[in-house]
């Protein structure tokens, strides 16, 4: 037979609401409360504990770092997609005289609402303008960080 140690027995002050998780934890492991709470103790007093958390938190903030960086391309290309319209529609739209500009500004709020409409229906089934764009646009000549044509 062998021998086994004899385990120090201590009381503990939990909340209810600690106390429930742990009763919890411990049903759906199949393990002892005392168990758990001996694993977590060791691994709260554990001399690595510092350096798990804090890969843990680089890893978070890694991929925060990611998302920001997708964000930052989504938002350049939008910037980009706006311009190039922009100029483009400056570039190729003569002013109007004034009565002809009346009946225009009439049908571009009826254009305007259709366009609305459509916008809204886009983006509530997609696909959207970032998923059709690669993800590694390559920096060619005449493209800027985005991987947009520079005008």
């Amino acid at each position: 037979m062998t021998s086994r140690k004899k385990k120090a027995q201590i009381s503990v002050y939990l909340d209810q609401a600690i106390m429930a998780m742990l009763a919890d934890y411990a049903a759906r492991r199949d393990q002892s409360q005392s168990m758990i709470a001996e694993a977590a103790i060791a691994s709260f007093l554990s001399p690595d504990a510092d350096e798990r958390r804090e890969a843990a938190i680089a890893k978070r903030l890694d991929l925060v770092d990611r998302r920001l960086a997708r964000q930052e391309r989504d938002v350049g290309i939008a910037v980009e997609t706006l311009a190039v319209f922009v100029r483009f529609w400056l570039a190729t739209t003569p002013a109007l005289p004034e009565p002809a500009a009346q009946a225009a500004r009439a049908k571009a709020a009826e254009r305007y609402d259709a366009f609305l409409s459509a916008l809204g229906r886009r983006l509530a089934k997609g696909p959207k303008l970032r998923q059709e764009i690669s993800e590694d646009i390559e920096s060619g000549p005449g493209t800027n960080q985005s991987g947009v044509a520079g005008q």
